[in-house]
């Protein structure tokens, strides 16, 4: 019944956003409208898919009321290296959430966020 699922975060900077993931390693792969200010943007890396959706399309396009800013949900990226990844982001100036921390005796965790807001956890097996 169901097939591809992708997550879409909200922006009210949609080329900023795509940006910033595409510092990441993603790779965008649809933009509407081709040309001139785009309204959404998808982007892979691995196989994953993340949108990124205008604020003001939603709502004029869909009817929707969708939250611009804050920790609405997370990206997670997985790592060979935690505090090499958050150390060369935070640097890049992505705000600092959660320096890297052991979590459940086998992973290490950090967490950053994109422009919007959106919580990034970078996390590596130990």
């Amino acid at each position: 019944m169901f097939r591809t699922p992708q997550v879409i975060l909200f922006s009210e900077d949609v080329p900023r956003a795509a940006q910033f993931y595409g510092g990441l390693g993603f790779t965008e792969t649809f933009r509407v409208p081709t040309e001139g200010e785009p309204i959404h943007i998808d982007l892979t890396l691995d196989g994953y898919k993340i949108g990124i959706a205008s604020v003001t399309s939603t709502r004029e396009d869909h009817g929707l009321e969708p939250v611009p800013q804050g920790q609405r949900a997370a990206v997670i990226l997985w790592t060979d290296d935690t505090a090499g990844a958050y150390a060369a982001l935070t640097t890049r100036g992505a705000p600092a959430l959660a320096a890297p921390h052991r979590w459940l005796d086998r992973l290490l965790i950090a967490w950053t966020a994109d422009p919007d807001g959106n919580p990034i956890q970078i996390v590596q097996q130990l």
